[in-house]
């Protein structure tokens, strides 16, 4: 990540920081609303591996690593790789699944981690004091290393700009769903899906290399 942005990832880290400190090991600790929504994310981000056989993956922005815990109950055959901006986040997924032989958490701004799948959840949405212009560029920074730490291909969330404008919040980032397909056609593969059929105010896109 180039320093212009390191400040911003300061106040990000500071943000999921108090978010986990304050609620733990659930939901809220990582500012979902709930486990059925969390885990129906999971769902649209894992359509980007082929699960028939093992595969790696990196969770880029894993929180306390409950996306691991999600696809070991699913009997995959997997390496993971947990990476988060905030130390107590990693310390809390050592605690977690620390005994486990297929995963590895990392923390800090150099991820330099490449894995056949990197998947972000969650962590394009909340810009905080930031202008929208501002985001917009450290979100198209953020896909181009989701790019570069993927062999096979990776996938993200972001809120939608078709939220309903009545429940929409002034620190949060709603993008369009156009322009982000498009950016990742034009940018890093011709094969790409757009996920805006699962009934949340976001949507997922699947790059395939």
């Amino acid at each position: 990540m180039t320093n212009s942005f390191d400040s911003l990832q300061q106040d990000v880290n500071t943000y999921y920081t108090e978010k986990v400190l304050t609620f733990g090991t659930v939901p809220k600790g990582v500012d979902w609303n709930s486990l059925e929504s969390q885990e129906l994310r999971f769902d649209q981000l894992l359509k980007i591996c082929e699960q028939d056989s093992s595969f790696s993956l990196n969770d880029f922005g894993c929180g306390y690593g409950y996306l691991f815990e999600y696809m070991a109950r699913r009997n995959l055959s997997f390496h993971y790789t947990g990476f988060d901006l905030s130390e107590e986040m990693i310390k809390l997924c050592h605690a977690r699944y620390g005994n486990f032989e297929n995963c590895q958490f990392l923390s800090g701004s150099g991820f330099s981690e490449i894995a056949d799948y990197t998947v972000a959840s969650g962590i394009l949405n909340v810009k905080l004091q930031y202008s929208t212009h501002d985001w917009k560029k450290y979100v198209l920074s953020i896909l181009h290393q989701l790019n570069d730490l993927s062999y096979k291909g990776f996938s993200f969330n972001v809120l939608t700009s078709y939220s309903d404008p009545e429940y929409m919040r002034d620190n949060l980032y709603y993008a369009d769903p156009c322009f982000y397909f498009d950016y990742c056609k034009r940018n890093f593969s011709r094969n790409v899906a757009l996920l805006h059929d699962y009934n949340l105010y976001e949507f997922t896109i699947l790059v395939r290399k």
